[in-house]
């Protein structure tokens, strides 16, 4: 038998503008379920969960909340106003007051100074002073809307773990994706003002919704095939009759109405970069760089050269300097000692992730043309502004909507269309992918992996990395920067596992294990005059890759055995086996790609000799 459900929302109405946002939707969530909730910007995830946590009502629908249940909601948003300290905001959500351990365990661990004035905090700090309140009161429902907007990948990693490892019930709204994959087992799909449930983990929900999509696309052929049919006997059929068949005229008129309702295609992003004439090989070459806010060194000793192509992602915690980083390589900023060399024929556009160009009270067409008209400037042709709204899921009714108006996502959405139209070869962006729906974020993806020009990211979505990233400059303190080949995933093999783990821009120095193996300083073995690889290792070399595959498939399905949360209760030693196999296997897979990158760089140098 199911267990009762802890949240209801049944039936579920709201309408905004005169067009239903929401219609006869909800869900429901039991005790220990990770569910999240997923759809398109704008789609109405966050008012939906603004429901669900008692800020708003419904037009119409029923909310259940079992008696004696405790919710805590997090919104994109958190307002910190009224409060003298984090200390006090954190306190005054907890439901025992006598727990204040807690709320200050909970700062601490989220690297927040329990001092603080809320009214100084950045978005990174408000936003981990806003999780410390709602998990410090170990409520028996979270319901968290972007939990991880503005923190760095230390925090992320941290909440990650956390959150697994809470009994907690949650609903949680993300667009990270290995997030997402990590803690959900059941997914909630908002599409088109109506929710469906998959129950099983977010790693299946693409190929599920795909599945939903294609059956929708078959019964509307079906459906065109039965109004055909019908149309051709009101041709055909009617005009032989001294009487009309009245019945069967208004069941063509009712399938009309059905056809256009069975599916309303959402419509997809057009990104496409306009590309100016391309740059040097030379992009961006940092000799001995250096610069330091007071005492504190932001880049210390930096040689670095950005080749045309490269897609480098930069990685730190927040506080780390990223952003100044950007700047100083872009010459933007003037380092305190050593030089940046810009190659010829840069052409650089931006996109800051504080989004301080979008002037709030200027209309959504206003920012797009600059004031001047009706036509957008798209690389060298003019584009008529509804049009190019269009290309982002921006409706023609809202040209003149306020940029204040606009949702999270929206404003994403918006900066995107006004850094691509310009044309440029270098790309900068400054989290580009804060607020962007999970279809936007693909064919974000899409476009930087076809752009033609060279791309400098900073971002703290792991996922994201993988899939973009050719490389990633990540601080490991001190003000010093490492280079590592590939993705987010690969920096970690390369680091020996070792995560990011600064907080808040500490001074200290994150020391990688003795066994790490940097990017930029593989050790190669003398070859004693070898011109390949020896028998034994070039065979350990072809097996790796399986190797590799199976512990990887390993650690999958024990990281499912662990997180079933009756598991621990029900079999605790299970529960020990399963952990000890999964430590085990960890660290065998760390040392299987440590063990093929040495090889492989020891074949190319041997194949290079």
């Amino acid at each position: 038998m199911a267990a009762p459900p802890l949240l209801l929302l049944q039936d579920i109405t709201l309408t905004l503008g005169g067009k239903p946002l929401l219609d006869s939707t909800g869900f429901s969530v039991a005790a220990g379920e990770r569910v999240c909730l997923v759809g398109r910007n704008g789609s109405g995830k966050s008012t939906l969960l603004r429901i669900a946590a008692g800020e708003i009502l419904p037009d119409s629908g029923t909310r259940f909340l079992q008696p004696g249940a405790t919710l805590r909601y997090l919104p994109q948003e958190p307002d910190l106003s009224g409060h003298e300290s984090a200390l006090d905001y954190v306190i005054a959500g907890l439901t025992d007051p006598s727990a204040e351990w807690r709320a200050s365990a909970m700062l601490d661990a989220l690297g927040m100074n329990p001092d603080d004035n809320p009214a100084t905090l950045s978005g990174g700090e408000a936003r981990r002073c806003a999780l410390a309140r709602v998990l410090a009161a170990e409520p028996d429902i979270l319901l968290l809307d972007e939990p991880t907007n503005h923190l760095d990948m230390p925090t992320i990693e941290w909440l990650e773990r956390e959150l697994l490892s809470l009994r907690t019930a949650m609903v949680i709204i993300s667009h990270d994706r290995r997030l997402l994959e990590t803690l959900s087992r059941g997914v909630v799909w908002l599409d088109r003002g109506t929710t469906r449930r998959l129950d099983q983990g977010f790693d299946r929900f693409e190929t599920w919704r795909e599945e939903i999509l294609e059956q929708e696309e078959r019964d509307a052929h079906k459906l065109d095939r039965q109004i055909a049919r019908e149309e051709d006997w009101m041709r055909y059929g009617v005009t032989g009759r001294r009487k009309r068949n009245v019945r069967r005229v208004a069941e063509l008129s009712a399938l009309r109405a059905a056809r256009r309702e069975a599916v309303h295609p959402q419509g997809t992003v057009s990104l496409t970069a306009q590309t100016t004439g391309i740059s040097g090989k030379l992009v961006s070459v940092a000799a001995q760089l250096s610069k330091s806010w007071g005492d504190r060194p932001i880049v210390k000793d930096l040689d670095l050269r950005i080749l045309r192509g490269d897609r480098m992602g930069v990685v730190g915690a927040n506080g780390a300097g990223k952003t100044t980083l950007l700047r100083l390589l872009t010459g933007i900023d003037t380092p305190d000692s050593g030089t940046v060399t810009l190659g010829p024929s840069v052409a650089m556009v931006t996109l800051d992730q504080q989004r301080r160009s979008l002037d709030p009270e200027k209309t959504l067409a206003d920012t797009l043309t600059g004031g001047g008209g009706d036509m957008v400037q798209v690389g060298d042709e003019k584009r008529h502004v509804i049009g190019y709204m269009k290309d982002f899921l921006f409706r023609p009714e809202q040209a003149r909507t306020p940029v204040g108006r606009l949702s999270g996502g929206e404003r994403g959405r918006l900066m995107l269309a006004c850094a691509l139209a310009r044309p440029s070869n270098l790309l900068v962006l400054d989290e580009p992918t804060n607020d962007l729906d999970l279809e936007t974020l693909d064919l974000l993806q899409e476009m930087l992996a076809s752009y033609d020009g060279t791309v400098l990211i900073v971002s703290h979505d792991r996922d994201f990395l993988d899939r973009v990233a050719t490389s990633v400059l990540a601080a490991t303190g001190g003000g010093i920067w490492t280079e590592y080949a590939g993705g987010y995933s690969d920096m970690l093999a390369q680091r020996g596992g070792a995560a990011l783990d600064e907080r808040r821009g500490s001074e200290k120095s994150t020391s990688l294990p003795e066994e790490t193996v940097p990017a930029t300083t593989v050790a190669v073995p003398k070859t004693s005059g070898a011109r390949k690889l020896s028998y034994k290792d070039q065979h350990a070399l072809d097996k790796l890759p399986g190797r590799i595959a199976g512990l990887e498939s390993e650690i999958v399905t024990l990281r499912k055995k662990i997180t079933d949360p009756d598991l621990y209760t029900r079999d605790p030693k299970a529960f020990a086996r399963y952990t000890e196999a999964l430590d085990v296997a960890e660290r065998a897979l760390t040392a299987a790609e440590e063990q093929w990158l040495e090889l492989e760089v020891r074949r190319e140098t041997l194949g290079a000799g």
